[in-house]
């Protein structure tokens, strides 16, 4: 993660919306529920700066930002199935109030919210829920331009399984045209550029990687000659809380990462012999761990994780790869990047009292030397593609310690598509016409990889286990 998040207007965040607005106290359905019980010479009431909602098909999620620590407690009722959740010490402000006009009729979740004074000292919020769920409910500290957080996770009961994502491929002539993407909103409209810099105004040291004309068609030798199905995963970076590297006209990372990755899905599933899943398919904040679990849950051939990420200095630009070393960064700048990266889950919000043992020996395996090995073939192969669309910021793949490559039986790559902390590079990537190109390079790459390294033969059905 890079770049700075500007908080704006509560009632403005993304993911926000609806207009429901009635509130009223539980009354009879809260009887015999466990309430925490105001202390006398307790601190003066903390104020919420913010709320946010994110809803999403994996899971919905609410934020409380607060200038203080909240002290919550929660209750599951049933029939009809309701989250109620106490606030102590919590003032309810008018920002606090907004909260039921977050919900959206399109919540996979969330029915209604209400909020209100349910005794001196403690607001109760009931969330009327559309489902059964598992909730997580935990705080954060302050990180970044975010204040203290409690984070309520609505899980579904019956977790999401990422093969259905693959089971609704569209028609490759649906693709063709674009029917796997979603319609943006209209304040996520791309904006057109004008045209790539050209060679001559690039300085004298990056020539040698600077943008190359138009490649011609791959002749047929190029193709991919494979008897089963290829499975790659697309990781949209970033997402929901975490809105990643910010530019300077204001362009979130997570818009231009998650429109990239629609383009690029659409493209792939257009390949008669190649499907996609994305780890996030909207707005929300997705786990480092879990896009690593959700690659091997559908035993994915290659992980792509897609960015756009900032540097100190708006000078920096060109498009990167990156794989995975455990040997230590390739550069400074490999380092750097590799770090911001993987604070991403201290911006968006990890649950940590939620472990998954299995996970945690994937990401400790060192036995990674083959897929490593792999990762530097197909980044090389993608590199030379983004070399004709735009200038490279290095000649050759780079290599950092990257948590969300950390699969060790799967190649994976980290594609940086352009800084969006350089102005220019930045109105690029906004650009709906080089965004296709962009996806299109990374598709060529891919082929050509697979065209000299068909994959072995495995079941077409992903494990389940």
């Amino acid at each position: 993660m890079s770049g700075t998040f500007r908080r704006s207007h509560p009632q403005l965040m993304p993911g926000q919306g609806g207009l429901l607005t009635r509130r009223r106290f539980l009354g009879s359905a809260g009887a015999g529920l466990l309430l925490l019980v105001h202390r006398p010479g307790h601190a003066a009431q903390t104020s919420v700066l913010a709320v946010r909602v994110w809803p999403a098909k994996d899971y919905t999620r609410i934020t409380l930002e607060s200038r203080d620590p909240v002290i919550f407690n929660h209750q599951s009722v049933h029939n009809p199935e309701r989250l109620v959740v106490d606030l102590e010490g919590v003032e309810l402000n008018d920002i606090l109030q907004t909260l039921p006009t977050k919900i959206t009729g399109q919540d996979p979740y969330i029915q209604l919210i209400r909020a209100g004074r349910n005794r001196p000292g403690v607001v109760r919020l009931v969330i009327e829920l559309k489902a059964e769920v598992s909730p997580q409910i935990f705080t954060l500290k302050p990180v970044g331009e975010y204040g203290h957080r409690l984070v309520l996770d609505l899980y579904p009961a019956e977790p999401v399984d990422p093969l259905l994502a693959l089971l609704e491929k569209i028609t490759p002539e649906e693709a063709a045209v674009g029917g796997a993407l979603t319609p943006q909103r209209p304040e996520e409209k791309p904006r057109k550029t004008a045209e790539a810099p050209r060679k001559q105004d690039l300085p004298h040291r990056e020539a040698a990687t600077s943008e190359a004309p138009a490649r011609p068609a791959k002749p047929a030798e190029d193709e991919p000659s494979v008897s089963r199905l290829i499975t790659i995963t697309i990781d949209p970076g970033h997402g929901g809380e975490d809105p990643g590297a910010v530019g300077a006209a204001g362009s979130f990372e997570k818009h231009v990462t998650l429109s990239v990755g629609r383009r690029l899905k659409a493209k792939i599933d257009a390949e008669p012999n190649m499907r996609a899943m994305l780890t996030r398919d909207a707005d929300y904040f997705v786990p480092l761990q879990q896009r690593v679990a959700k690659a091997r849950r559908v035993q994915a051939d290659l992980f792509v994780s897609i960015h756009a990420d900032a540097f100190i200095s708006p000078s920096a630009r060109g498009s990167s790869v990156f794989v995975l070393s455990d040997k230590g960064a390739s550069s400074t700048a490999a380092r750097w990047l590799a770090q911001k990266e993987n604070a991403a889950d201290l911006i968006g919000g990890v649950n940590l009292g939620v472990k998954d043992s299995h996970l945690a020996r994937t990401l400790l395996d060192l036995s990674q030397t083959a897929a490593i090995n792999d990762s530097l073939k197909v980044g090389k192969a993608v590199l030379g593609e983004l070399g004709g669309i735009n200038r490279l910021h290095k000649g050759e793949v780079e290599q950092a310690s990257f948590a969300v490559l950390k699969a060790p039986d799967i190649p994976s790559i980290l594609v940086e598509t352009a800084f969006i902390s350089n102005p220019e590079e930045e109105a690029r990537l906004n650009d709906e016409a080089y965004q296709d190109r962009m996806a299109e390079a990374i598709v060529r790459g891919l082929k050509r990889y697979f065209a000299k390294n068909p994959p072995m033969a495995k079941s077409k059905l992903a494990r389940l286990d």
